[in-house]
C-alpha cells in the first residue's frame, strides 16, 4: 500500500513555494490545478481550490482560507529542526505553540501553513 496527502490551497503557485521551503521539491504537475511535492521518497499533492468553494455536493461549510481546526493534520518529522522551523516561519508560517523542554521527548512546534492548515514540526532523534 502506498498513501499519500492532499492539501487544498487557494494558488498553487504559492503553495508549492511554501512547501517547498520545507523541503518538498515539484516532480509533477498532472493538471493546471494539481502539483505533485516529493521529499524523501514521500508524496504530497497540493490542489488549487477557490475560498468559498463547495468541498462536497452536500450542504455545508465552504472551504476558508483563514485558520482553521480539523482532525487530521500532517507531522513533519525533521533532522534539522531548528533549520526547519526558520524556514516554515520565513515562507509564512505562523507558530503556534512550541513544547521544547520535556526531557527524554524530540522538540515539537506547532504551526499552521498560509493557508490555514495546522501542522506540526517535530525533531528526529538519531
Amino acid at each position: 500500500m502506498s498513501y499519500s496527502a492532499t492539501i487544498d490551497v487557494p494558488d498553487l503557485g504559492a503553495g508549492v513555494a511554501f512547501y517547498a521551503a520545507l523541503g518538498w521539491r515539484e516532480r509533477a504537475r498532472p493538471l493546471p490545478v494539481m502539483a505533485v511535492l516529493e521529499q524523501d521518497g514521500q508524496s504530497l499533492l497540493l490542489m488549487q481550490k477557490q475560498a468559498g468553494s463547495k468541498p462536497t455536493p452536500a450542504e455545508g461549510p465552504r472551504r476558508d482560507y483563514a485558520r482553521h481546526w480539523t482532525p487530521v493534520h500532517l507531522d513533519f518529522h525533521v533532522a534539522d529542526y531548528d533549520a526547519a522551523l526558520a524556514a516554515a516561519l520565513a515562507a509564512g508560517a505562523t507558530c503556534e505553540a512550541r513544547h521544547e523542554t520535556v526531557p527524554g521527548r524530540p522538540r515539537v512546534a506547532f504551526l499552521s501553513d498560509p493557508f490555514g492548515h495546522g501542522f506540526c514540526l517535530i525533531e528526529q532523534h538519531p
